[in-house]
């Protein structure tokens, strides 16, 4: 496993980070795998070096933190790893129960430690930015958890750049505690994130923690169609793929990454991520896995180095899209 510094702390951090929104309750979504079948992904992240978690209150309804805080107590040292987690999106019914007020927060953030089972969160996200709340309240909130011990860092989650440049700026001016990481969607075919954000985050030192590194899986071969509802478990029921990946020309990226797969004789999943590591900004990509060989394709990845030349033809069929993910 390799290891990287998380932005600007000195915090280190596995270059692969484990998803587990797909570790919770299958009530929520149908392919989420449930605590039982969850063990093995943590045991054989924990065995691989991997020491970065990534979870949401909202994944499974905290569910996923649940599993997440029991299985890293079962497999790993706590003091190594680096548990991140998320507030903002909806938990339950009632006019307080989402967003990013000060009450929210500071409430939010004390369920995720019962349900974690942990004195502080490593790394506590804001979902998305809230529109209701002022900056400056969301910024004095998240920075009273941090002065309070239950968070040691912050970060922010696919949002326009403008909006992230005034809250690391009313951060400074008000020497509070400001976000070190932004979770963004980025892979090789959704690239509208290097046009103001990812230059942002490297003016800033902000770490890049990719989501959906993989497109929903198009650049692991796994669909034909971004409609291919057969494809997998999670296609059945994925709607939010259609509304990201939408461009004729992504195909043509498909296209391009299982050719060098093949030249290569690795699997597509692994170039896509090679391509992801290699990208100077990106601290370490959030993989999702409901297959052990999903996690070791991942780990894999690491291994890949890809030529100047063989980064340029992947990039070469990219068209510009419309911007996705902020939703």
């Amino acid at each position: 496993m390799e290891y990287t510094y998380l932005g600007q702390t000195g915090m280190k951090v596995s270059r692969i980070c484990l998803g587990c929104m797909s570790y919770g309750d299958p009530q929520w979504r149908p392919w989420v795998l449930d605590e039982a079948a969850a063990q093995p992904f943590f045991q054989r992240a924990v065995e691989s070096g991997i020491n970065f978690f990534d979870t949401a209150d909202m994944y499974s309804l905290g569910v996923s933190e649940e599993i997440t805080g029991r299985a890293l107590r079962e497999y790993a040292n706590l003091e190594e790893c680096v548990v991140a987690t998320k507030v903002f999106n909806k938990m339950a019914e009632g006019p307080n129960m989402q967003g990013l007020s000060r009450k929210h927060i500071q409430q939010g953030c004390e369920a995720s430690l019962r349900r974690l089972g942990v004195d502080a969160i490593d790394l506590y996200y804001v979902h998305r930015f809230d529109p209701h709340t002022p900056i400056e309240e969301m910024v004095a909130g998240l920075d009273l958890l941090v002065q309070q011990g239950k968070v040691r860092y912050l970060g922010a989650s696919s949002t326009a750049a403008w909006k992230f440049a005034q809250a690391l700026s009313r951060a400074d001016a008000g020497g509070r505690a400001r976000f070190v990481a932004m979770q963004n969607h980025y892979n090789l075919i959704y690239r509208e994130e290097e046009r103001e954000m990812i230059p942002l985050c490297e003016a800033e030192n902000v770490a890049v923690i990719p989501w959906s590194p993989l497109a929903r899986g198009l650049l692991a071969g796994t669909r034909t169609k971004i409609d291919d509802t057969s494809a997998t478990t999670r296609a059945e029921s994925d709607d939010f793929a259609l509304r990201l990946y939408d461009h004729p020309g992504d195909w043509d990226i498909v296209a391009a990454v299982c050719r060098l797969a093949t030249q290569r004789g690795v699997h597509p999943a692994q170039i896509a991520l090679a391509w992801l590591l290699s990208q100077p900004a990106v601290t370490a990509p959030i993989v999702g896995a409901t297959k052990l060989d999903h996690l070791d394709t991942a780990i894999g990845s690491l291994e890949v180095s890809l030529a100047p030349e063989e980064i340029e033809s992947l990039e070469a069929p990219y068209q510009p899209h419309a911007v996705r993910g902020f939703d």
